[in-house]
């Protein structure tokens, strides 16, 4: 072969070459182009809650221009923000709780953002059980729970009574601000305990568990009521479209007492016209399928209405009317 002959085959083969690059840059550039374009039609703006510059709870007004107070706050704000699912089912649980709950905070004097406390701590869940044993909406611990008057055994756990732990929770908390005297340190106190809080705030000698330096899950939770309350003041400021229709509605009951065993919970509520499951579902403090009842105590047994069973018959209400579309 000449070198003519080898010279028109390099310069071919350099053509060919730069061909194929031209075409895989073009594909490239085409792919990211289309990218691109996806991305754009597929993702939707994030954008990040204001802070206000202060909060309010409780009657108290909470200033949050010092650094570690804003970003404490913002990170419960953020968090609660996007975690839609559960927030969405508080709201709406909510409107079918807040109407039993809070008559019994006003009645005991507790302060009614307190209900934000059962919020957080169980996302009014009437079935709530946490991997520590705390049980009910309130999350009273066992022994907790009876210290503060309610019975729980194998066959009746009073916990799961909405009423009944409403006020032992009442009891708690008052008795808890009558050794702080503020509704911070109430709330500190309530997930770590008056023990450990009293402790700390005589150690790092302050008057606030605002600036007490605790456990990671206590210093947030006082700041977890706040995101709370504030998400569920104006929820539409936050994303949430709730309509009416949405929001679980209070249910009526028939009340039936009980002051005598009870041998098969399933016949006894059949006899009443229901059957076992909605009698379980109305009242979660049973927890068997009998009852000794050995010293005759009497017990309230809630028979839901055949018309509050049934979204087309019911009753519609909207306890605050910030929680719907308007």
């Amino acid at each position: 072969m000449n070198i003519l002959h080898k010279i028109s085959l390099i310069s071919a083969t350099a053509a060919c070459a730069a061909i194929i690059i031209a075409a895989s840059s073009c594909s490239e550039a085409r792919a990211t182009n289309a990218a691109k374009s996806v991305a754009s039609e597929q993702a939707t703006d994030v954008i990040s809650p204001k802070i206000p510059s202060h909060a309010t709870f409780a009657g108290e007004k909470i200033d949050l221009d010092r650094v570690d107070m804003y970003e404490r706050f913002d990170r419960e704000l953020t968090s609660m923000a996007f975690t839609h699912g559960n927030t969405l089912l508080v709201i709406k649980r909510a409107n079918r709780l807040f109407p039993v709950m809070a008559p019994i905070l006003k009645e005991a004097g507790v302060p009614s953002d307190m209900l934000y406390l059962a919020c957080i701590e169980s996302t009014l869940n009437p079935r709530a059980l946490s991997g520590a044993k705390a049980g009910g909406i309130w999350q009273f611990m066992p022994t907790t729970a009876k210290e503060y008057g309610l019975e729980v055994n194998d066959y009746v756990d009073e916990r799961y009574n909405i009423e009944k732990a409403t006020r032992a929770a009442c009891k708690y908390l008052k008795r808890a601000y009558a050794r702080y005297g503020s509704w911070e340190s109430v709330a500190a106190s309530y997930n770590g305990g008056m023990a450990r809080v009293s402790k700390e705030l005589e150690a790092q000698g302050v008057d606030t568990a605002y600036d007490l330096y605790l456990t990671d899950e206590t210093s947030r939770y006082m700041f977890r009521l706040l995101a709370m309350k504030c998400i569920m003041e104006n929820p539409a400021a936050f994303g949430y479209r709730i309509s009416a229709d949405q929001l679980y509605q209070p249910m009526e009951y028939e009340t039936v007492e009980v002051s005598t065993p009870v041998s098969d919970w399933p016949a006894w509520a059949k006899s009443h016209g229901i059957d076992y499951m909605t009698l379980r579902d109305s009242n979660p403090w049973i927890r068997a399928k009998s009852l000794p009842n050995k010293t005759g105590k009497t017990y309230k047994v809630l028979i839901p209405t055949k018309n509050s069973m049934y979204r087309s018959k019911q009753k519609k209400q909207v306890y605050n009317n910030n929680w719907i579309s308007k």
